[in-house]
């Protein structure tokens, strides 16, 4: 079914995926939909964007997916994507989408991820993005790469930021043949769980601050590349 139309110039869209493990915690709804709203009240406050008031779930062979010219992914090492699912995609990307992951650590969910990526561009490479880059300076100058932590984090002074072996947090990416970054990956990091908990008294600051800006960042970049 057409989902109800918003009149705005920019939607906050989450994709639909099949997940790796059916009913796994870790999934497509991910921090959804605190999270998302939280991304739509960020978005509405900091910047002039004309922002839908209430975010979209969207799955990949949904027929609005085209009228979102930005999607959200959490858990990227869950995703699995059959041959329709991957030419979908690749038609998104190639008419000018853009598509932001998130949330998955380690090198066991890399490889998993990798491997669903090449289902999609066989031929491209996933590479590091330097904070060089105009993502990391689209409205916020963003200057060091930070791995925010489960919000588990919060409550555990004893443990760690990082899950399973994703010691080091890294901001990579997929560029199209005129050289526009088309897919950003926050990897080893939860940037959307620093959203999702931003009303958390108990919450760090300094990780929620660095997801607002990466977010933002983020959007801004994708609607004016």
């Amino acid at each position: 079914q057409p989902q109800t139309p918003q009149p705005n110039e920019f939607s906050f869209a989450r994709l639909v995926y099949n997940g790796r493990v059916p009913m796994l915690v870790k999934n497509w709804y991910t921090d959804y939909p605190k999270g998302d709203k939280t991304a739509v009240e960020i978005i509405k406050r900091l910047t002039n964007i004309d922002v839908s008031p209430e975010s979209r779930a969207i799955p990949v062979h949904h027929p609005d997916l085209f009228n979102y010219p930005f999607l959200y992914s959490s858990e990227g090492g869950q995703i699995v994507f059959d041959e329709s699912d991957a030419r979908r995609m690749q038609e998104y990307l190639d008419r000018g989408g853009f598509w932001m992951i998130d949330d998955f650590w380690g090198s066991v969910e890399w490889r998993n991820f990798e491997e669903e990526m090449k289902k999609i561009f066989p031929e491209k490479e996933i590479v590091d993005i330097s904070t060089e880059h105009p993502i990391f300076h689209a409205v916020f100058d963003i200057e060091q790469i930070i791995q925010v932590p489960n919000v588990v984090y919060v409550y555990c002074t004893s443990c760690s930021t990082w899950e399973m072996d994703g010691y080091e947090p890294k901001v990579r990416g997929v560029f199209d043949k005129q050289g526009r970054l088309s897919i950003v990956i926050f990897f080893n990091t939860d940037t959307m769980d620093a959203l999702e908990w931003a009303d958390d008294p108990l919450y760090p600051h300094r990780f929620s601050l660095y997801a607002y800006k990466i977010f933002i960042n983020t959007i801004v970049y994708a609607m004016t590349h």
